[in-house]
């Protein structure tokens, strides 16, 4: 597999590291959207959050949790993202967290700005929904 991400974790790409656990590192985005813009990955390849084991998910949102107090001193607000599969928007299958500093004048927008526009759902598509995401 010729992973980016996995070649970064095993040392074949350098890279602008900010902190590194057994299981994750964070590292600058080298395509930043902002000054500071940050990645945070699993070492081991997963496509998915929820392909990952509980050791692992947790090291990792563990250490976005410590990185990004550190990137919201840059401009006091950042964004996270996950894009969770290829049509959410994952360019590179391997999990990331983008962590982006924000400012107001930085072009980008809420989530909404994403979207063309919202969706009207009826009670009962809602209702199917909710039993769905509660089996």
């Amino acid at each position: 597999m010729d992973c980016i991400f996995c070649r970064i974790s095993n040392g074949e790409i350098p890279t602008q590291i900010i902190t590194e656990t057994p299981h994750s590192i964070a590292f600058l985005d080298a395509f930043p959207l902002t000054k500071g813009h940050t990645l945070v990955i699993p070492k081991k390849h997963h496509e998915k959050v929820q392909n990952m084991s509980s050791e692992e998910n947790i090291d990792l949102f563990s250490t976005v949790h410590n990185v990004i107090s550190k990137v919201d001193k840059l401009t006091g607000a950042t964004l996270m993202a996950i894009h969770n599969g290829k049509e959410a928007g994952q360019e590179i299958p391997h999990v990331h967290v983008h962590l982006v500093p924000r400012s107001t004048n930085d072009s980008g927008g809420p989530i909404h700005c994403l979207f063309d526009s919202t969706l009207n759902v009826s009670d009962s598509e809602t209702s199917e929904i909710l039993q769905k995401l509660r089996d």
